[in-house]
């Protein structure tokens, strides 16, 4: 319901019309909505390239925003769910280091103990918890980026574009954490506490009796520390990659390159803007983990149990986690988007009006 109202509450405010629709886009769109702070032409996305006979879909309407929900979804949901069995070795190191002081070593016993379907423990929160996640932070991405921008104008779009990456995906994730929470929550529980339960049906009916509300949402804060910084790596760091292999790296124009090798470029960026997420958020995912572990604990006493080394235990395992991750999510993402032909615009590009103020003050 919260992605719902913000999604209608944008399409009533204007917010869908978009400044980086293609020309014959904006001749429909001028024909019928007034030209006050919308700005033609204004590239501030980094995918691949826009072709109007293509799109199904004009960039910003209603349909673009579903259709980004929708691979938010896929891309969230599956992927987090595949890397179930790391994430469950990784939550058992942060919370029991002696018992599982390394990744080799989390997977041999989590096996002896609990078999190869132990692996699969805290399947159900992670799919439906990060599928709502997903949707709120690819779809509301793509809103705040395009209302961000429009305020600001077309040129601090370009000069500023890495600071409006920034405030438009923690911005996004502030509004996906609070469906994931609840979910989180009884993953984390699932997987570190050896009989609370084993499926979400079993844990949430627990966690609602003991703690009651609180339960879902006391690690909403520790969370919005996770995910927020995450969020912002995840995206700015892509959105910069992708430029920079596309200007520095690829061989050859982006125009000129099919859609399965701008894929390609999508993959590698993901995978080294993930390398970069899993540093920042580290700490805050390991209190996560103790946090909803640890009944009545709080954040701050946890932090200080763990002092500073014990907030990084299992970075290893979550750096190649996260990277994976991080490159399947925009992967899938940008496939959707080939798929149902959802207009991709090229990376930025400095404006034209830009350009003539810095040859006048040559």
């Amino acid at each position: 319901m919260v992605f719902q109202g913000l999604f209608e509450a944008a399409a009533r405010q204007n917010l869908f019309s978009s400044p980086l629709v293609n020309a014959q886009c904006q001749a429909s769109v001028h024909a019928t909505v007034p030209h006050t702070d919308m700005v033609p032409q204004r590239n501030i996305a980094a995918a691949a390239t826009s072709v109007p006979n293509e799109n199904s879909c004009e960039f910003g309407s209603t349909k673009f925003y579903v259709l980004c929900g929708l691979g938010g979804i896929l891309s969230c949901g599956t992927t987090h769910t595949a890397v179930v069995p790391l994430d469950l070795v990784k939550c058992r190191m942060q919370v029991d280091s002696a018992k599982y002081p390394n990744m080799f070593r989390g997977f041999r016993v989590t096996v002896a103990e609990d078999g190869f379907r132990g692996l699969g423990k805290g399947w159900a929160p992670t799919f439906f918890g990060y599928s709502i996640q997903g949707l709120g932070k690819f779809g509301l991405y793509e809103v705040f980026k395009i209302y961000y921008s429009n305020l600001i104008g077309e040129e601090y779009s370009f000069l500023w574009r890495t600071s409006l990456y920034l405030a438009a995906s923690a911005s996004a994730e502030f509004f996906a954490d609070m469906g994931l929470a609840p979910f989180e929550a009884a993953k984390v529980r699932i997987q570190t506490q050896p009989g609370f339960a084993n499926t979400l049906r079993e844990a949430m009916p627990k966690m609602w009796k003991d703690e009651g509300i609180m339960a879902f949402y006391k690690g909403l804060p520790p969370l919005w520390a996770r995910q927020i910084p995450y969020t912002m790596m995840k995206f700015a760091a892509f959105e910069r990659t992708v430029e920079f292999l596309y200007k520095y790296v690829v061989p050859k124009p982006r125009s000129e390159m099919s859609k399965p090798e701008q894929l390609v470029v999508t993959f590698a960026g993901g995978y080294i803007a993930g390398v970069f997420c899993a540093i920042v958020s580290h700490p805050a995912d390991t209190i996560v983990s103790k946090l909803n572990q640890a009944k009545g604990s709080s954040a701050i006493t946890i932090a200080k149990n763990l002092g500073w080394s014990g907030m990084w235990a299992g970075l290893g395992t979550r750096i190649i986690m996260i990277g994976t991750l991080t490159a399947l999510q925009w992967f899938i993402y940008d496939s959707v988007k080939v798929v149902f032909r959802i207009p991709r615009p090229a990376p930025p590009e400095m404006p034209a009006s830009l350009k003539a103020k810095l040859e006048a003050a040559k």
